[in-house]
């Protein structure tokens, strides 16, 4: 389906659960968040009959968020229902990797098409500094490992003013592993940022000096914003995505649905249409299939990062889904 400016609408961010397992700085605030209380989560079945009918509408591709997803007993069954919908063309999965390998079997049985891994820094002391946790890089690493072996595996990786000195490395496991690495630009909300975080210019002005044949390339990587790019030493290739300095509103293909059910068609507003009563009342699925339609129709021309003014959307990011 085509939104009020022309752009065809075929990506589907769902949330699964706002709760997780690290507290990262960026994410959420210092106390911590209140937890969403279990009920008004949406049901797998409810989640399921949303994408049924946004598939309906012409969104085959989703990414099962958090919070952090596996977090929530039985995503594994539930990514194994949605891929197994009809029209539904990927299902992929963003994911701290804490939890992933043991389960990593059970996704390949559920033929997920797909995992994204967040790693910010390598340091391991860094690590708990940013997450507010005991964990450690090394054991994500311990995660990215076999699922590049078996699953097409990207590595998101924020750029933050204190993991400078992370870039070059970060990007490196792309030369010893068969993983896209991608730099984020941190976006203004949830929690008060402080320091001046790094662009993706700058970034790639670094990565071009580390590997001075880095080139960019055309072919799809996914179904995101990333401009990628490939040097002759690279098993991967390397992305950035710069939604705050550069911005790609004019090419953006997706909504988002919060772990309670609001479909927001744009990460930087509050504005959403909420879909949660409408399940819990057993509309049918026209009413439901217009609804999604309705939020489509929503979404805003451009998002205001660059005027944190008008910026409307203040919950942190474990809350709207990372």
């Amino acid at each position: 389906m085509l939104d009020s400016f022309e752009r065809e609408i075929i990506y589907l961010r769902l949330s699964i659960t706002d709760r997780c397992n690290l507290r990262c700085r960026y994410c959420m605030p210092d106390e911590g968040v209140p937890p969403t209380a279990h009920d008004d989560l949406l049901r797998y079945e409810e989640l399921l009959r949303v994408a049924k009918a946004a598939v309906s509408l012409g969104i085959d591709r989703f990414k099962v968020t958090g919070g952090e997803p596996l977090v929530r007993r039985g995503c594994t069954d539930f990514i194994r229902h949605l891929k197994a919908l009809p029209g539904v063309h990927q299902v992929t999965l963003t994911t701290n990797g804490l939890l992933l390998p043991p389960l990593l079997d059970e996704l390949c049985a559920a033929k997920l098409d797909g995992v994204n891994i967040s790693l910010d820094t390598l340091d391991n002391a860094q690590y708990q500094q940013l997450t507010r946790r005991t964990h450690t890089a090394d054991e994500v690493l311990d995660a990215v490992r076999p699922c590049a072996a078996r699953l097409p595996t990207k590595v998101n990786a924020v750029l933050l003013p204190e993991t400078a000195d992370q870039l070059i490395p970060l990007a490196e496991l792309a030369q010893t592993l068969p993983v896209d690495v991608r730099f984020i630009e941190r976006m203004p909300l949830g929690t008060v940022q402080t320091g001046q975080a790094t662009t993706a210019a700058a970034a790639l002005d670094r990565l071009r000096v580390r590997w001075p044949q880095l080139k960019p390339i055309s072919e799809p990587r996914g179904n995101g914003p990333a401009r990628y790019f490939r040097a002759p030493e690279l098993m991967g290739c390397l992305g950035l995505i710069d939604a705050v300095s550069h911005g790609f509103c004019d090419r953006c293909n997706r909504l988002r649905l919060t772990s309670t059910g609001l479909l927001k068609p744009c990460l930087c507003y509050e504005q959403g249409v909420e879909l949660r009563p409408l399940l819990r009342d057993g509309v049918d699925d026209t009413t439901l299939r217009d609804a999604i339609r309705a939020a489509i129709l929503q979404k805003p021309a451009a998002h205001c990062f660059s005027q944190q003014e008008n910026i409307t959307e203040h919950k942190s990011m474990n809350q709207i889904g990372g």
